[in-house]
Formats: C-alpha cells, structure tokens, sequence
C-alpha cells in the first residue's frame, strides 16, 4: 500500500466536488448513462442549434468502418464560447497574461481586446483568401498571437496546424504538405533562455520543400516581427508571399461574425509521432473537443470564479492547445501563457511568475519539476507562492520522488496535486484525481474521469483483466466526446493503429497496473514509441534521422531511463563497410538527427554497433536492445531465435 495523501480540508470545503461518495455518483451517472450526462454537460455552452443526436459510434472493425459522433445536427462556435459569450459579463477581466522571456517582459489581454485582436486577424485571413475547411500551418513561439492566430482560424471555420516552435524545416515541411496547407503563421525569430530562435529562415525552407513536394505554391505567409531593431532577425520577405501582421491587422475592421460549424466540423490537426516514421494528423472536432476540455479544466483544476490558472506547456503541444487556449477561455478564466523556460534566468522564473500574478493552479511536466528539484530547495525556500492551492502534472508518469518534492518544496504541503494521464488523440485528461473527493498516490493517476472507461486486457489475448491488483495494457471502451475522430487524410491508418490490435476497444499504446484500491499507475509505452520530456518521440522517425547520413547502413533506437527527461534516446547505429567508428562521427550523427527533426529528438547515446541482434527473418529484437541500454544484461533471456547470438556479447563489451 502506497502513501494516501488526503485532500487538505479548507481546500475540500470549497471544491466542486468534495467527496469520494460525490465523485462515485457523478462517475456512475457518466458512465451508465454517458448520452443524458454530457447532454447536461454540454447545455452548459452556446449552441446556435442544439443536437439531435448525443452520441453515435462504432469501435469494432468487424461491424464496419470506426465512427465516433458527438453532439450530431448541433451548431456552434468554440470560439463563441471561448470569447464572445463572456463579453457582457466579463469583458474587462484578463483572458490572458503572457509573460515574455526575459524578466519583465509581459502583457495582458481582457476579453473584449482579444475579441478584438481575434475578429482583426479572421479579417486578416479571409483577406487573403482562406475560407471554412482550409489549413493554416502556424510556427510560432509563445507569443499572443499564437492564442490569437488559432482562435481567428476556429472563428471563421478554417483547421489550425500548429507546429511546435522547435520542430526543424524538415518536420514543418512535413506537415505544411501532410494537410496541403496554403497559408503559413510565423515569426521572424524570439529568444528561448538566452539562445536566439531564428524561425523566419526555418520557415522559407520548410515552405520552399513544401511546395516542390505539393506541385503547388503556399500563396501566404504572414510575418510577426516578435524581435524589433536587431540586424541578426532581418530576413528576406517575398513580395506578393510575405506579409508583417502589424501591416495586415491595420487594414481590417474588427467586425467578424463566428462561422456556424457542425459539431462535427474539424477544428485542428495536430501532428504526433508514430511508431512508423511518418507523423499523425490527429483530427479534432469542435463539439464534442469544446464541452470536455471546458468540463475537465473546471473539475480537475477546481477552477473557480477570479482564479489565475498557469499552464507552463506550449502551444505547440495538445496540452497548450486543450489548457491553455480552449479549456480556460470556455471557463472564463485567466489563462498564463510564458513564453521562456523554467531555468531562465535562475531556476526560480516559475515561483516567481507564481508570486508576481497570485497564481491558483500551476499545471507542468514531470520532466520540468525533475530539472529544478536537481537545483535544490534554497530555489523553492525563497518563495512561499501563498496564492497557490493546486498543482498538476502533465505528460508522462511522474515518479514518486520528483512528486513527493513537488508537494514539499512547491505546494508547500497544502496543495493537492493533480496527476493527468492523458493523449494528443484524446483531447482531454482521462486518468486523473479530482482534488477535493479523490485521495492521491504519488506516481498514480488515480480514477478515471466523468464518462471515461478504461479497460486492463492481457496483452497477448486480449481479453480483459478484471479486479484490482492486475498488470497489462490500457484501452478505453467506450467514446468520450474529446475523442479524435481520425488520422488526417488516411482513415484507414486510423484505424490499424488504434482499433485492430484490440477489437472492440480504442487500444492506447500505454501499460498499465492497477493497484489493489483500483488506482491506475500508467507504467509506459509497449510501442515503440519513447517519451522524452513528456513528449513523444517515435523511434521510427529518429532512426530515418540517423540512416539519412551517408555512413549509416542502420539504426536502431530505444528508450532508457533518464533523470531528468524521463526516457532518454539509445541509438545504436552500424556503419557502412570500411567507415571508422570515430568521436567526431558521433558528433555528427547527434547534429543531424537535430537537423532534421528538431533538437528534442537529438540522441542521448550512440553506442556503435557493428552488427545488430536479428531473428533469422531479420527483425530487430529491440527487447534484447532495451535491456543492454538498460544495463540489464543479466536479463537479457533467450537468444537461440538469434540469427548470430555472438552479436550480443559484442554489444554487451563494447556498451
């Protein structure tokens, strides 16, 4: 039995819910009778026509094609919900407070100036000719007019693809040509820490990639100038292509009636690794996405009325995309967006952004709270952060350790923390405690949320593992309205990845126990898909990084524990005939592979490999490979399947 850490009274006393009894009847309601709760859920919002149809679908590829409808017939606009229903109510309270890079760099935006500012830029786009189901490719750092670019596109009915501001050409050309996207948002460059971002450059050659791939030009891109007056950030602009957003916003008016949009009209794409090299499409809708990111941000937050909610995520990512944007501004809250690191200038920024807006709730990545517990507690002892009742994690499990210091040296004891498991394909946070009914563990996410069915099946039959204390992997068996509804442009995709494996289940790709309580602990990927920093990385895409080099015959990669980012990258790369194995090689590979997919991606590890560990039919037995990453090489079990076993013990001495 693990520790139980109970929620603080004086916190419980004022919590939506504050009970297990009360989150138990709420949960039953959900999952007995899912149509009538979220229909209840979902009369929360603005409808410009209420649905005939709560909820629709097939999970069985047996019976036919995978379909998940929410919210059929009904007609409404996210950001209607998001901004314009708060305007007679709230319209002078902050929607968002960004807080720039450097110290004393910020800004705030009321509800009616970023109506303003959003209706300005729908105007911009239409002007340039984007209509309702056209894609916007947007490569932005976290600025406001990232928040302001993907609202603008939901306002008027056009798909965002936002691409995170790290991502190299390559991953952007990518997927400009994946969504045949004609127009693109971007930035002539910012500053992460102290390093500069040059994103303009990054963007002509994505888009010059692009259109030779596509056969057809991007006809926009349109230019925020984030850094003025310094001759390092001056790039090339095309006439007829380029255009500054302060020149474009000028010539506007600010009168932009929302596009009515089917519930299930699409309403972004965001692009997530796979276990093959080629990066998802996941499509989200606008209904069915809008009612559950409102109602998980309220619940699994506590978000009352007048909170300052903090998301340290970015944008780029599903969790700026669904807590920082569209969740917080369905609930009139107000929403921080910071757009520099944890570490810059010291290791205290977070504590004290904390303390200089009064934050309530601060939501970041186990990977994040890792690198700052390794600077010791004098960072944290020197802000009490009295503001803060709840803290949260986001991204991958969170070990006990990095919770307990969390607890201890951030939330000072009195702050419950939240522990979200969740997916870019979900849309919104599945596994979760509910701060004032559910007692924490540290490592587990706890209980499923509202409507949430999570089944455990025995990885190698299938069937389900009923009762507590069992071990296997995780699968949903039934919808939830956030739910993504398919892979961009390959359905069928779609549906080997999520819905074959495991007939009749959405099948998540994660391990999972759970515990004699009932309490969920996701224990990792069982594909072959690794989490670093709480962001995933697929091995696949990686290992075409490294093949891509001239003197690389092949590649393998694996994850390993990491310290600080959870999982780390493990290549182990053989060379053509006749190539030297050579430090500066090694070098060279890392660079690549941060080249052409994005230093996130870099590998921690190279490990020479002259030949690799293959069955006889020439698969790669990653097993054998994880376990010498590991140094587990006492466990490394059977190799007599092994074309050449030998290959083993060459590894093992030459780790």
């Amino acid at each position: 039995m693990s520790d139980l850490y109970q929620p603080n009274d004086d916190f419980r006393k004022k919590a939506h819910l504050k009970s297990i009894a009360e989150y138990q009847q709420a949960y039953d309601q959900s999952s007995t009778d899912p149509e009538t709760f979220w229909a209840e859920k979902a009369d929360g919002f603005h409808w410009f026509k209420r649905w005939d149809t709560a909820c629709s679908y097939n999970y069985d590829m047996r019976q036919g094609p995978i379909s998940i409808k929410w919210f059929e017939g009904g007609k409404t606009n996210i950001v209607y919900n998001c901004v314009d229903r708060h305007l007679d109510t709230r319209g002078d309270q902050t929607a968002i407070i960004w807080e720039g890079n450097e110290p004393g760099e910020d800004g705030k935006l009321t509800y009616r100036e970023l109506h303003e500012q959003v209706c300005k830029f729908a105007n911009v786009l239409k002007s340039r000719g984007v209509q309702k189901g056209d894609r916007v490719s947007i490569y932005l750092p976290m600025i406001p007019e990232l928040a302001i670019a993907m609202l603008a596109c939901a306002r008027i009915g056009a798909v965002h693809s936002i691409v995170f501001g790290g991502f190299s050409a390559d991953s952007l050309s990518d997927r400009i040509v994946d969504s045949t996207c004609k127009t693109v948002i971007t930035t002539n460059g910012s500053h992460r820490g102290d390093k500069p971002v040059f994103m303009k450059s990054v963007a002509d050659e994505a888009i010059a990639a692009a259109e030779k791939e596509m056969g057809e030009p991007v006809t926009t891109c349109i230019v925020v100038e984030r850094v003025i007056g310094d001759p390092d950030f001056d790039f090339p602009m095309l006439a007829g292509r380029d255009f500054w957003w302060h020149d474009l916003m000028a010539a506007v008016s600010a009168d932009c009636p929302c596009e009515e949009m089917d519930a299930e009209d699409t309403l972004f794409i965001l692009y997530t690794s796979g276990s093959t090299g080629k990066p998802k499409g996941v499509q989200h809708t606008v209904g069915g996405y809008m009612v559950y990111t409102g109602v998980t941000h309220k619940y699994v937050f506590d978000y009352q009325d007048g909170d300052i909610y903090f998301c340290g995520a970015d944008i780029g990512w599903v969790t700026g995309h669904s807590y920082i944007v569209y969740g917080p501004l369905a609930n009139g809250a107000t929403s921080l967006m910071f757009e520099g690191i944890p570490t810059y200038p010291g290791p205290d920024r977070c504590w004290e952004i904390i303390e200089k807006y009064g934050v309530n709730q601060f939501y970041t990545a186990p990977t994040a709270i890792r690198s700052l517990a390794r600077e010791g507690t004098s960072w944290t002892d020197k802000h009490d952060m009295p503001s803060l009742r709840l803290l949260g994690t986001v991204g991958e499990p969170i070990n006990p350790e990095a919770w307990r210091w969390y607890h201890v040296n951030v939330g000072k004891e009195r702050c419950p923390i939240v522990d979200t498991w969740w997916q870019t394909e979900t849309g919104g946070i599945m596994i979760t405690p509910l701060p004032g009914a559910i007692p924490t563990k540290p490592g587990s996410a706890t209980l499923p949320f509202f409507g949430v069915k999570p089944v455990i099946l025995d990885a190698e039959s299938g069937k389900v593992i009923e009762g507590n204390g069992v071990t296997g992997v995780l699968a949903i068996a039934e919808p939830w309205p956030a739910q993504m509804r398919t892979i961009y442009g390959d359905h069928t995709r779609f549906e080997e990845t999520y819905f074959q494996q495991y007939k009749g289940y959405y099948f998540t790709g994660d391990g999972c126990r759970r515990d004699e309580d009932g309490y969920y602990w996701i224990t990792g990927r069982v594909d072959d898909v690794i989490n670093v920093s709480g962001h995933r990385m697929g091995t696949a895409e990686v290992e075409s990084a490294l093949v891509a080099h001239e003197d690389v015959a092949e590649a393998a990669v694996v994850g390993f524990p990491h310290d600080i980012k959870g999982q780390g990258i493990y290549a182990y790369v053989t060379l053509n005939v006749g190539v030297e194995y050579t430090e500066e090689l090694r070098t060279e590979l890392k660079k690549q592979v941060r080249r052409i997919i994005g230093p996130i991606a870099m590998p921690d590890i190279i490990h020479w490999a002259p030949a690799l560990p293959k069955t006889r039919s020439g698969k790669i037995m990653r097993r054998i490979l994880r376990k010498i990453a590991t140094n587990e090489t006492d466990q490394i079990g059977d190799t007599t399947t092994l074309a050449d076993p030998s290959v083993v013990d060459q590894l093992i001495e030459n780790r």
